[in-house]
């Protein structure tokens, strides 16, 4: 009787032995679905807890801030050099400001290197104006009206500067009305 009792024992150890791993594995493959349902759903957005970041490319169209394209600007040479004010306007043009009159400086003042002549208007315009007229380059303001700038070129005066690298985001393109087309 005592081998009876010694192989119904290890019956009942080795069926003990089945039930726990048949209850592991049953426990194992149910983390392994929560697990996989739970990242799923994290990866879907769903958990209301962090909303997805993203990286703004440009910040929000404002049309009080000036531009090249809504500054008007008359290029005066007030020193002996034939054509620096043509030539300066068309560099201007191209990096896009819009030009008014080129000509000889109707004040007939002396200009050491430049000088941004603005009325209250366009003395926020003159930001854009200034450095590209280099070293020593100066504001002044005077009684006009509208926002019309005046860059008056000097005898110290040889070229414009390069266009200042922006330090903030650039500003979003206009908002347009009209439809756009679609790619269908």
């Amino acid at each position: 009787m005592a081998e009876r009792d010694l192989t119904s024992e290890l019956r009942h150890r080795h069926q003990q032995r089945k039930a726990a791993t048949t209850i592991l594995v049953v426990l194992l493959m149910l983390f392994f679905a929560f697990w996989y349902a739970y990242s799923y759903y994290k990866a879907s957005g769903a958990s209301g807890a962090a909303a997805p970041t993203t990286t703004e490319t440009c910040r929000p169209f404002d049309p009080t801030v000036p531009t090249a394209a809504t500054t008007k600007v008359n290029v005066y040479n007030a020193t002996t050099k034939n054509g620096l004010a043509a030539r300066t306007a068309a560099e201007l043009r191209e990096r896009g400001f819009v030009i008014g009159e080129v000509r000889n400086d109707p004040l007939r003042r002396k200009v050491a290197v430049a000088e941004v002549r603005h009325g209250a208007a366009g003395r926020s315009r003159t930001a854009l104006l200034v450095p590209l007229g280099g070293k020593g380059t100066t504001a002044v303001a005077d009684g006009r009206k509208d926002a019309t700038l005046d860059l008056v070129l000097g005898n110290g005066f040889t070229a414009l500067a390069p266009t200042p690298s922006p330090t903030g985001l650039p500003m979003c393109p206009s908002p347009t009305t009209s439809p756009t087309k679609s790619s269908t």
